[in-house]
């Protein structure tokens, strides 16, 4: 995409007396941003049923595509991308949606093209059941998909919660911010915010020097639903911005899930209610997403062994966890009594090795109480 379109694009989001959704429409018709510039005194020869409203406000293109030189200017500055919307680039769910912003200014090294896209949304006051559900989530995800882009808002509770977990298991992940790159809201998240920008990004629709406000929390919902394949609801009350999210992604078509809750916290109502009308699927583990999702496909199994083979090549295990990884690379899948036997080790302690081991990512507890070895 030239320069010149990226400007004229930013520019018409400047245009005032339009919606977006109208901005939108005109954009898909007319081809590009440069010809509604082009035909901006004549603009019913490009779109002939273009409204009176339309036509006057195009006409008043000179303040926009100042801002636009000056935005763009920033944005060179501050090593940001501006996604226009027929860029190669921009986020192809996205553009699906009929709502869909007509730039995004994004600060980040991921690719918003991914495969596999999941966004986790909830409550800004999270329990210690959503922290660990949202744990054992991304923990067991890793050792079926290790490739997934995760997607939130950077809020308080299950928010960055999300985002910190998904690092934790080399997730790239992604915040759909309510403001300009000019700032950060919440400041207290600035260190994630930063991590985030090398292992996924910032990304949002608002130019610099725009602030987070309320109507702009609700506005970036649809592109925190509209950039996912699926979307999951963590905990939320009986009302809040997370449901709002959800019912955006139900109207884009996209999978909606919930994880149930005691039905006497106030902190599930809202996903307890998302299940009882079927609104959303009940996961209570990650095997539940993976195969409603059709995620564990061979492409997956595919990811899973190279990343087996680069965990053998480049981990590095102690001497007793050594000897535990050749154990099983030979055996396959043993009970920790057979481990137990065949490593000279006791089960207390063979147990805290195989509990650290889980957390590398490198064993499975099976059912039986079978360990698995991904390799």
């Amino acid at each position: 995409m030239t320069i010149e379109e990226t400007l004229y694009t930013i520019a018409l989001t400047r245009i005032s007396g339009v919606n977006q959704a109208s901005m939108l429409d005109a954009y898909k018709r007319a081809g590009s941003a440069q010809a509604i510039f082009e035909h901006k005194d004549s603009i019913r020869e490009l779109l002939p049923d273009a409204s009176d409203r339309f036509v006057s406000a195009i006409r008043n293109f000179h303040d926009p595509l100042e801002r636009a030189k000056v935005e763009l200017e920033y944005a060179v500055k501050k090593q940001i991308q501006c996604l226009c919307f027929n860029d190669e680039k921009y986020p192809q769910r996205l553009r699906e949606c009929p709502d869909a912003p007509l730039v995004l200014y994004y600060r980040g090294n991921a690719d918003l093209n991914q495969k596999r896209i999941v966004s986790v949304v909830g409550t800004r006051q999270c329990t210690q059941y959503g922290k660990d559900a949202l744990r054992n989530f991304f923990a067991g995800l890793q050792t079926y998909c290790p490739n997934v882009l995760v997607v939130s808002g950077l809020a308080y509770g299950i928010d960055i919660c999300a985002h910190r977990e998904a690092l934790k298991n080399n997730y790239e992940t992604v915040a759909v911010l309510a403001h300009g790159l000019d700032t950060l809201y919440p400041y207290a998240h600035r260190e994630t915010a930063t991590e985030m920008i090398s292992h996924g990004g910032l990304v949002t629709e608002y130019m610099s020097g725009i602030s987070a406000d309320k109507p702009h929390f609700l506005a970036r919902n649809r592109i925190v639903a509209g950039m996912s394949d699926a979307t999951i609801v963590v905990e939320s009350a009986s009302h809040g911005g997370s449901l709002v999210t959800a019912r955006i992604a139900q109207d884009y078509n996209r999978d909606v899930f919930a994880f149930p809750g005691n039905i006497n916290a106030d902190s599930s109502q809202g996903c307890n209610n998302l299940i009882r009308d079927n609104a959303a699927g009940l996961i209570s583990n990650v095997e539940d997403f993976i195969h409603a999702m059709k995620w564990d496909d061979e492409q997956v199994r595919s990811e899973k062994m190279k990343m087996g083979i680069e965990r053998s090549l480049f981990m590095e295990y102690t001497g007793e966890e050594q000897i535990v990884v050749d154990i099983l690379t030979k055996a396959g899948d043993l009970q920790i009594n057979v481990l137990a036997v065949k490593s000279g080790m006791n089960i207390s302690k063979l147990s805290a090795l195989m509990f650290e081991l889980e957390m590398k990512g490198v064993v499975k507890l099976m059912p039986g109480g079978v360990y698995h070895l991904y390799q």
